[in-house]
């Protein structure tokens, strides 16, 4: 099965440009010793899914940590593509029309975070499984809320409290409809979707879902250590 993977034509692109703020260097700082992207990069080559794992970086050290981890960088990001407001999809769609340029047209494109250390191999497998059905653009990782959404507070100016839906007040939390959202860890599509920059959270997607306790965003230096604290108990569960 891993090799019939392999000859559709499939491609890994792990976005990591340069200008993290909030916790800098964070796509190759040391995380639970190895440098973050370096998670990622092995949970594809692991996965069996790909054949090349393209780093798409601006910045020369993380395309160095990315090449000590097999990955590949044929080519650097343009600062275009590199600041603060660049979405996804352009940054995928350009390692494709880079590919085409070259004659290597990818089936199916994989974008993979570099800070997504809790990412499985059967994860990514099963991503591309749920790909090959009818009607499929996107497939993607996502996780369930802890809490139902449908009784989420806002704070006010006045420092009071105001629910988001009060029809809910009273709603028993097992009676409300479950709630999903983006795990943030990858994202498959097919090349030609990328491409024509179709949206991804629409009805032409598929959900992979995951454990909550594998899900971890990670923006700022509370959810870094967050996420190591998870992670080690995780792995030593294993």
């Amino acid at each position: 099965m891993m090799s019939e993977m392999s000859a559709a034509g499939s491609i890994a692109v792990i976005p990591a440009r340069g200008g993290s703020k909030r916790i800098p260097r964070k796509n190759i700082k040391s995380f639970c010793g190895k440098p973050m992207i370096a998670w990622s990069i092995e949970a594809a080559f692991a996965s069996q899914c790909f054949d090349r794992v393209i780093v798409s970086t601006d910045d020369d050290e993380i395309a160095a940590v990315a090449r000590e981890w097999g990955a590949e960088t044929p080519f650097k990001r343009p600062a275009a593509l590199s600041d603060d407001y660049t979405g996804t999809i352009p940054v995928i769609a350009h390692a494709i029309e880079w590919l085409r340029e070259r004659d290597r047209v990818p089936q199916a494109v994989c974008c993979l975070y570099a800070t997504a250390p809790f990412v499985q191999p059967d994860d990514l497998q099963a991503g591309w499984q749920a790909l090959q059905s009818i009607d499929v653009e996107y497939a993607f990782s996502v996780t369930n809320y802890a809490f139902p959404i449908q009784r989420a507070l806002r704070l006010t100016a006045a420092g009071r409290v105001m629910m988001f839906q009060p029809e809910h007040f009273t709603t028993r939390s097992q009676d409300m409809e479950e709630a999903w959202h983006d795990a943030g860890q990858f994202y498959w599509g097919h090349a030609e979707a990328w491409l024509k920059n179709q949206p991804i959270f629409t009805e032409g997607a598929v959900p992979v879902r995951l454990p909550r306790h594998r899900v971890q965003d990670i923006d700022t230096p509370e959810d870094w250590q967050r996420a190591e604290w998870l992670f080690k108990a995780w792995q030593a569960e294993k």
